[in-house]
């Protein structure tokens, strides 16, 4: 699967020549118009020596982790079962923290006790308990009050946030019961449903719970640890992947010049000798999500209008979107390993994880399936070079926005890491299938690189955290389509810029 490609020589300009057409001067012994020595534009090409650098593209190796492949997709299953299994995988960690945290702390005279459920709270006794979060939240969407309203006007819009001030309450369950919490400790915390959390406190007189402080699970253990040192930094630059989102292709006939341009950058064919040699070192493509803008019904043919009554009508499909795509994957896959994940808007299942993409959508990129195309899933998980990169499009992020207040949506997305849980309000307000055995969305293994597809605008973050003082760079990636920019990530320093395109 190694593809080796010489980036074409640009344009070079000649050196300027102080008279490159002269003209005789005109006198006793001179014409106008003549010259005793005659010179041409290609004499003088010929005389300029032009050497031009060759660029081979830099490899990298790519392993996928199938850990979101669902087998046997089915919703026979409960949903309760999701938040149990989660309960039960990230409650040890949360109890190693709370234990180092709170044993033996002294509050008032009371020393802090373990209660190991719910239902073992006892009022005016000062302990800490374990359980997974449920936010009541009035302006929630529910499944069960869309059932009893039989009749619709219209359809309600989809609301930018969940938060109602005053009117919101935040719950602690377990397999035993749920509790209330309440208290001024909660302002500063930020929660969402489906968080696993340890809760500190004593119960009041009202049967809530006065919270005094909370702990989360934080940062899951990583292997292969980075040390970026100064020597590093000066060493980077070798190893590099590019990352787009939102390419939104139409299938119109005048499509996003930019986006001819973002494959004429990676293919080295722009730019001048220093572009060239920084696009040879993109070892790879990784799309995150809505590669297609929202499915187009196209109109009938005058004259050929039709009531169709039963079945699917083919006529109204409209191909191009795809056709578009598949036209940019075929020019870059000689050259350019390529990963795309399915989004909201592509042509895979609604419900997380999404499935990988069918080669059958692409015509002519299938060919390079068994070589540099990798279709995978969403969220998706990969190993590029010893590096663990977790990804997704866009949703997990965008339904955790609605759950909280405030725009950092950087903030949210290193939370996601504290939490240990890629997707924590599936299957809540997220769809998602209900698993059985395990539940998928949560993270084992602290990733080097955690990715956002189809976000508003560009921006990352190092973090690092836990007792190993592990390093995750998250980076929000933009919708090209709207902000015309894609993400250049060094996989030895783990920095990055981004690359803007206009015209």
């Amino acid at each position: 699967g190694a593809f080796h490609y010489q980036f074409p020589p640009p344009p070079q300009p000649c050196r300027p020549s102080p008279n490159p057409f002269p003209i005789p001067p005109i006198g006793k012994g001179a014409k106008m118009g003549s010259s005793s020595k005659k010179s041409s534009p290609m004499d003088l090409l010929s005389d300029v020596e032009q050497t031009y650098p060759i660029h081979e593209r830099v490899q990298s190796a790519q392993t996928e982790l199938e850990k979101f492949t669902v087998e046997g997709r089915t919703y026979q299953r409960q949903f309760a079962t999701m938040y149990f299994l989660r309960l039960v995988d990230l409650k040890p960690s949360v109890e190693a923290v709370a234990l180092e945290t709170w044993e033996g702390t002294e509050i008032g005279g009371d020393i802090v006790q373990r209660a190991d459920r719910v239902l073992e709270v006892r009022q005016g006794e000062l302990c800490w308990i374990i359980g997974t979060i449920y936010m009541d939240m009035p302006l929630k969407p529910n499944i069960l009050e869309d059932i009893t309203k039989d009749q619709w006007i219209a359809a309600p819009p989809p609301r930018d946030k969940y938060v109602t001030p005053g009117a919101d309450q935040i719950m602690l369950e377990d397999e035993s019961g749920r509790l209330r919490l309440v208290g001024k400790a909660l302002e500063k915390e930020c929660l969402v449903t489906g968080v696993v959390v340890g809760v500190m406190g004593t119960e009041t007189k009202d049967g809530d719970f006065d919270v005094v402080d909370v702990i989360v699970p934080e940062l899951p253990p990583q292997e292969n640890k980075l040390d970026i040192g100064e020597g590093e930094k000066q060493r980077g630059g070798k190893r590099k992947v590019a990352l787009v989102s939102g390419l939104s292709f139409k299938g119109n006939a005048m499509e996003n010049f930019e986006t001819e341009l973002l494959a004429e950058y990676l293919l080295g064919e722009v730019g001048g000798v220093d572009d060239q040699e920084s696009a040879s070192k993109i070892t790879r493509l990784i799309i995150a999500g809505n590669s297609l803008a929202p499915a187009v019904t196209l109109p009938p043919v005058k004259g050929e209008e039709k009531h169709k009554k039963y079945g699917y009508d083919s006529t109204a499909y409209n191909a191009n979107p795809a056709l578009a795509l598949d036209s940019l994957l075929a020019t870059l896959l000689p050259s350019l390993p390529v990963t795309i994940l399915p989004g909201p808007t592509d042509p895979a299942n609604v419900s997380l994880p999404q499935q990988p993409l069918h080669p059958a959508i692409f015509r002519n990129a299938k060919h390079y399936t068994a070589s540099s195309l990798h279709t995978t899933t969403n969220p998706c998980c990969i190993d590029i070079d010893g590096l663990k990169f977790l990804g997704t499009a866009g949703q997990n992020l965008d339904d955790v926005y609605k759950y909280v207040e405030g725009e950092d949506r950087l903030g949210m997305c290193e939370r996601l890491l504290r939490w240990r849980c890629v997707a924590p309000t599936a299957p809540d307000t997220l769809w998602s299938f209900p698993f059985e055995g395990k539940d998928m969305y949560v993270i084992k293994e602290c990733p080097h690189v955690f990715f956002i597809g189809n976000q508003e605008r560009f921006e990352s973050r190092l973090v690092e955290a836990g007792p190993q003082k592990q390093l995750c760079r998250i980076i929000l990636i933009p919708k090209f389509s709207e902000t015309k920019e894609a993400v250049l990530l060094d996989l030895d320093t783990l920095e990055c810029e981004s690359v803007k395109f206009g015209v």
